[in-house]
């Protein structure tokens, strides 16, 4: 994917990665950057496109396709933690999860696949998470539905192949920005985790692992779950 020259659109990129990846792909010589937000009044990014998107209404997310029919680089970016377990959390809570991540990024993909196969195939970058891979009790409703953003991620993957589409997932730990404000420990810096996914997406990588957590969680995968869940289950 020549990201010089391309047409990008980036969900949520009012704040946090979001508006890294607008600020990196301009300097990267995108020929046009659409940033998008619920709030399109909050993105405040020069050289940029702005379109309302909200992921969670079907309607809006027609809209911004109709309205970039240019696009060859989508960026799935938006989405939100609400600290909700699975068992005793606000069952709403769990919902918006699981629409905001699975359900909203499966809208925008299936809004924007055929704008991207009418512009040659393109390229798909969809944030992740090292919570694809693991449960932590305060957010297992983000971890499960990050864990079903990541099972989309490889099934568009093998669906939009054919159609010339390269789906990369990006995944991380935490980064200091707004969504991870009440973590108190290491954070990554949020430009590096952008800079990170663009880079992958330039080389043609399925799968970008952004930092030292989440490449420990991904290789605890091989291992027995008592072990990884040890401490976790011992605390509880």
């Amino acid at each position: 994917m020549q990201i010089a020259g391309s047409t990008a659109l980036v969900t949520g990129a009012n704040r946090g990665i979001g508006r890294h990846f607008a600020e990196q792909l301009v300097a990267r010589g995108a020929k046009k950057v659409y940033a998008t937000a619920r709030r399109p009044e909050t993105v405040d990014l020069p050289g940029v496109e702005v379109l309302r998107l909200d992921i969670t209404d079907p309607d809006s997310v027609a809209a911004a396709a109709r309205a970039a029919q240019d696009v060859d680089l989508l960026v799935n970016n938006a989405g939100i933690s609400t600290y909700t377990n699975l068992v005793d959390g606000d069952l709403h809570a769990v919902h918006r999860e699981m629409d905001t991540h699975f359900y909203g990024t499966l809208h925008v993909v299936r809004a924007f696949a055929p704008v991207l196969a009418a512009n040659g195939g393109g390229a798909i970058l969809n944030v992740l998470s090292a919570l694809s891979w693991f449960s932590y009790d305060g957010t297992n409703a983000y971890a499960a539905a990050k864990a079903a953003e990541w099972s989309l991620t490889n099934g568009v993957r093998i669906e939009l192949a054919p159609r010339g589409t390269l789906v990369t997932g990006l995944h991380l730990g935490a980064a200091d920005t707004d969504i991870a404000a009440s973590y108190t420990g290491e954070k990554a810096d949020p430009a590096d985790i952008a800079r990170a996914g663009l880079d992958g997406v330039a080389a043609g990588a399925f799968e970008v692992v952004a930092d030292e957590w989440s490449a420990h969680v991904k290789a605890s995968l091989a291992a027995a779950p008592e072990r990884f869940y040890a401490d976790a289950l011992t605390a509880g």
